[in-house]
């Protein structure tokens, strides 16, 4: 069953068998006593799974419906942006970690903490999973999965070049020269022009006892010298060959299709561990994974375990306990959790994993195995992600990546601008 990335209505089960799903699409309802709108972005596995469980909860739940519009990269957060305009927020909307704080300020999100433990029953999540989800005091959303940062890594590229598969004490340093070893042998892009990806940048100033946004304060953890250090790496692999080029980078719109594995234009992919899955989907070789490179041998990872994607409820919904009781639905019920496998990350409920992990599949195992070799390795949550801090992503640091990428700035220049125009981003 194919999904087009367009509205469709989630009706009946059997209306929806065998059929591909487009903008205008409609099924028999059962009815409208409580219609529910739900918003994502991701792959077409990804909105098939989440068809496939809205169809199921209706099939239990008799008087809903559920609405729901799968969309890609920035057309998402577009589409958001105007949707709070119009104070017309779907019910139910996808975030993550580093949108939810940004969009609760700035009044997106219901508070769920009414709901809790009556409709939304998290409590055996632990209570550091909900803090992963807690702004000012405030439950504003309920994590879908757990993942970190992770690279992914084509393994028939890497033993044609006859380089040992990475692992997970490999260092930025050793990361340099087999990028540049692979590029040569696969006549492809050795990895990514990293640079451009924020939360591999944490990572590297986390290892380095730094942070992106401040602990103490609004604002940055970091300096201009620790940003131009970061430039002046990146620019030198991308130099060396070790990246791809400019133009393939800048396609990218942290989305699995426009990545440059995704793309097939590189051998390394860095991304979540959780969308392992769906690069494999289209990625023929088998692909391997382990944790970004580190400083040195023995140093601080710089990883943390987050919630892999976030369902929050509009602030303008007037179905708050439907909307409370479809998430709960979502990350509780064990044959919504077979349907979702670990594709928006390890479940965060116990029961759940364990009634899933029977029936996964070798990728799907190997991110299990991921999440759990990170166990001892991850540091602590970083603190909440200020207001301004998707525009700092999307307006300040990818647009000046690609500059310096394409040679119109010096690593020194950008590294000046990320701070200036950051601080412009960045609110409390």
């Amino acid at each position: 069953m194919q999904v087009n990335r367009r509205s469709f209505l989630m009706g009946s089960a059997g209306a929806a068998a065998g059929l591909a799903f487009g903008a205008g699409c409609a099924f028999p309802a059962f009815a409208e006593d409580a219609s529910l709108r739900a918003m994502w972005w991701g792959s077409n596995d990804r909105a098939k799974r989440t068809l496939d469980v809205a169809k199921l909860y209706q099939s239990k739940t008799p008087g809903v419906t559920i609405v729901g519009e799968s969309l890609s990269g920035d057309g998402y957060w577009t589409k958001l942006a105007t949707q709070m305009a119009g104070r017309s927020v779907a019910d139910v909307f996808q975030l993550e970690p580093g949108t939810i704080s940004d969009y609760s300020k700035r009044g997106a999100c219901l508070p769920l903490d009414e709901f809790v433990p009556s409709t939304l029953k998290v409590d055996s999540f632990g209570a550091d999973m909900l803090k992963l989800t807690t702004v000012d005091g405030k439950l504003y959303g309920v994590g879908l999965g757990l993942n970190s940062f992770s690279m992914f890594f084509d393994t028939v590229e890497f033993e044609k070049a006859g380089i040992p598969l990475p692992t997970a004490d490999l260092t930025w340093d050793e990361y340099a020269k087999l990028a540049v070893e692979l590029a040569k042998s696969s006549g492809k892009g050795g990895g990514p022009y990293a640079a451009r990806y924020a939360y591999v940048f944490d990572a590297w100033l986390r290892q380095r006892g730094k942070s992106l946004f401040s602990k103490e304060s609004v604002g940055f953890g970091f300096t201009a010298d620790d940003a131009r250090e970061w430039f002046d790496y990146w620019e030198t692999l991308r130099k060396a060959g070790g990246t791809v080029a400019a133009d393939v980078q800048t396609l990218d719109q942290n989305t699995i299709d426009t990545n440059c594995l995704g793309l097939g234009k590189s051998v390394i992919g860095m991304a979540y561990s959780n969308q392992m899955i769906g690069y494999q989907l289209i990625i023929k070789n088998k692909l391997g994974i382990t944790m970004l490179p580190r400083e040195k041998k023995g140093g601080p990872s710089g990883h943390y375990y987050r919630p892999a994607l976030i369902w929050s409820v509009g602030a303008t919904t007037k179905n708050g306990e439907a909307a409370a009781k479809f998430i709960d639905f979502f990350v509780n019920d064990v044959e919504a959790g077979k349907i979702l496998g670990v594709e928006r990350g390890v479940p965060m409920s116990p029961t759940v994993r364990e009634a899933i992990l029977p029936q996964l599949n070798p990728t799907e195992q190997e991110t299990v195995k991921y999440v759990n070799l990170l166990k001892d390795q991850v540091g602590e949550y970083p603190p909440p992600v200020p207001m301004g801090a998707t525009q700092f992503d999307q307006r300040v640091l990818r647009p000046i990546c690609d500059e310096l990428a394409f040679e119109r700035i010096s690593p020194a220049d950008a590294a000046t601008r990320l701070i200036e125009e950051g601080k412009a981003t960045i609110k409390g």
